[in-house]
C-alpha cells in the first residue's frame, strides 16, 4: 500500500493547497490505493523523518521500502503506473513531462513570490514595494502560458496528463488573487480541470484529514 505523508494542520488558508494534494489527485486520477501518514506539528523536522526527506517537507511517498520525496518526482513516479496520467505514446510522454516540469520551474516560483508576499509579509514595507514587479513577471508569464494553451481543453490538446495536473495545482497557489481568474482562458482551464472526480476526491480527503485531526 501507498502511504503519503501530511501535516494534520496548517493555516486555514494553506488547506487545500498543501503539496500532498498533488500526490493525492495522481492517485486518484491512476485509481491507486493509499493512505496517509499524518505530522503533528514538529514532526517534519524530527531526525526519522528528516533521513526519509531532508528538507523537512511533505509529501513523501512510501511503499514497499521505496521513499520519495519531491511533489513532482512522485506525481512522475504514479504516472508510470497509469495512462491517465503518463500516455504510452512515447512523444505524449515526454510533452506530458515537460508540462510537469515546465510547471514547477517556470511558473510556480513566481507565484510562490506573490503568495509569499500576500500571506506572510503584506504589512512589510519591503513587501509592498516589491509586489506590483512580481505580479507583473506572473502575469507575463501566465500570458505565454494562456497562448500555448490556446483552444485546446488541456496543454497537450484533448488529453489530461499529469503536465495538467501540476500546472492545475500551481494556478491555485494564486487563487487568493484575481491573476489566473482574470485571464478567461486560465480560468476556464482551472475551472476545467478541478471539475474532474479524482480531484474532488483527492481536496475531500486532505480536508477531512484536516477536520478529524483538529
Amino acid at each position: 500500500m501507498i502511504t503519503i505523508s501530511a501535516f494534520k494542520w496548517v493555516p486555514d488558508f494553506a488547506q487545500g493547497q498543501v503539496r500532498d494534494l498533488r500526490a493525492r489527485w495522481a492517485l486518484e486520477e491512476a485509481g491507486l490505493p493509499y493512505g496517509t501518514r499524518l505530522l503533528e506539528q514538529g514532526d517534519q523536522d524530527k531526525p526519522d523523518y528528516r533521513a526519509l526527506q531532508p528538507f523537512g517537507q511533505v509529501p513523501i511517498l512510501e511503499e514497499d521500502g521505496l521513499v520519495l520525496f519531491e511533489s513532482g518526482a512522485i506525481v512522475l513516479y504514479i504516472g508510470e503506473r497509469s495512462e491517465a496520467l503518463l500516455p504510452k505514446d512515447a512523444g505524449a510522454r515526454c510533452r506530458a513531462t515537460q508540462w510537469l516540469i515546465s510547471a514547477l520551474n517556470s511558473i510556480e516560483p513566481f507565484a510562490m513570490n506573490v503568495a509569499l508576499i500576500d500571506l506572510f509579509y503584506a504589512n512589510e514595507d519591503w513587501a509592498k514595494l516589491r509586489r506590483p514587479g512580481a505580479v507583473e513577471f506572473v502575469q507575463k508569464r501566465l500570458s505565454s502560458l494562456s497562448k500555448s494553451l490556446g483552444d485546446k481543453p488541456y496543454l497537450d490538446g484533448d488529453r489530461f496528463t499529469c503536465g495538467d495536473l501540476m500546472m492545475t495545482t500551481v494556478l491555485r497557489i494564486l487563487k487568493h488573487t484575481n491573476i489566473v481568474t482574470s485571464d478567461k482562458r486560465l480560468a476556464a482551464y482551472v475551472e476545467r480541470c478541478t471539475a474532474r472526480p479524482a480531484f474532488k476526491r483527492a481536496f475531500d480527503a486532505q480536508i477531512r484529514d484536516f477536520k478529524e485531526a483538529a
